[in-house]
């Protein structure tokens, strides 16, 4: 596969902010992270902030059968989705990893791969995806303060770099853990979680085809803010989930510690799917407010696994979901 940035004049004018261009996937890699200018100002839950300038384009990029029409909804604006996060790493209120993570430079990157596996090592980031073809995925984002967005990522399936990681006959999960530096992620100097940031998935989740390694977002480059150079999403699951910044994944036979289950094993669970019929300790799950309209903004109904159920339903067939939260 090879990552090039996509002709500007390819483009209308009035969608981008105008910057170099580059078609080579290792220009594109030493360059990912640096970012236009950006003028105009966008609102999130009701406040005025300066829009997020935005990132290099993405060339090569296939559609998926999970597009904005499949989905019958309209895409969360830009400026929602890269300036109100959750990085703790860069601090812990929704508006500062955008402030924060300015400086953090995400190339080069490499991630590794250790456990019950056959192909383990240091993987450079360029090695890592180059044999995927990126696609563009709309999904549904849910996090578990009841908001949410309408995504499109781009990425490649989770599954395709597994298989090609090779997980023994006796693993039955992954962990995966973020970059722990406190030099490049402020946030990290305070205790507020145990660093590094953990998460981890059963096998059989990280192989469902909606599992997806994201690179970018909106066919462009991913923002540090929103996880770059490589995340995780996996839309039937509230958003705490989606692991950033990923710089080791580990095949297990036991069920891996997680950050939020370790910080408050009594709200979070390990799988954390998206279960209106099962309330946070301190919240309801059953309604959600979707980003960009305010606090004034209409509520609606959530769905069952976000309402991806016909896709992954059958892989918790049996479970008590209150037990298994």
């Amino acid at each position: 596969m090879l990552i090039r940035f996509k002709k500007r004049s390819d483009v209308a004018s009035s969608e981008i902010t105008p910057k170099t261009m580059f078609d080579q996937r290792r220009k594109f890699l030493k360059t990912a992270a640096v970012a236009g200018a950006g003028a105009a100002f966008g609102s999130i839950g009701g406040a005025a902030f300066p829009a997020q300038a935005r990132g290099a384009m993405l060339d090569g990029v296939g559609k998926s059968k999970w597009t904005q029409e499949a989905l019958g909804v309209e895409p969360s604006k830009y400026d929602d989705v890269t300036m109100y996060n959750n990085f703790y790493e860069f601090g812990t209120s929704k508006e500062a990893p955008a402030r924060n993570s300015k400086k953090f430079k995400p190339l080069p990157w490499t991630v590794a791969v250790d456990g019950l596996v056959e192909h383990p090592g240091s993987y450079d980031f360029e090695d890592l995806i180059k044999p995927h073809m990126l696609e563009e995925r709309v999904y549904r984002f849910r996090c578990v303060e009841a908001w949410s967005m309408v995504v499109p990522w781009v990425g490649i399936p989770l599954a395709d770099v597994v298989k090609r990681l090779g997980p023994q006959g006796s693993a039955k999960y992954i962990a995966f853990e973020t970059l722990h530096d406190a030099k490049r992620m402020p946030g990290q100097k305070r205790r507020v979680l145990h660093w590094p940031y953990r998460e981890g998935l059963r096998l059989d989740e990280a192989m469902n085809p909606l599992s997806l390694l994201v690179v970018g977002l909106y066919g462009e480059v991913l923002p540090n803010q929103n996880g770059a150079p490589l995340r995780l999403i996996t839309p039937w699951k509230y958003g705490f989930k989606s692991i950033k910044s990923i710089v080791r994944m580990s095949f297990t036979d036991k069920e891996p510690p997680t950050s939020w289950n370790m910080a408050a094993p009594g709200e979070y669970g390990f799988y954390s799917n998206v279960n209106p019929t099962v309330d946070h300790p301190r919240w309801s799950q059953f309604m959600e407010r979707q980003i960009g309209g305010g606090f004034f903004a209409p509520k609606q109904e959530t769905l069952m696994f976000n309402g991806y159920e016909e896709e992954v339903g059958q892989m918790y067939a049996g479970m008590d979901l209150k037990k298994n939260y």
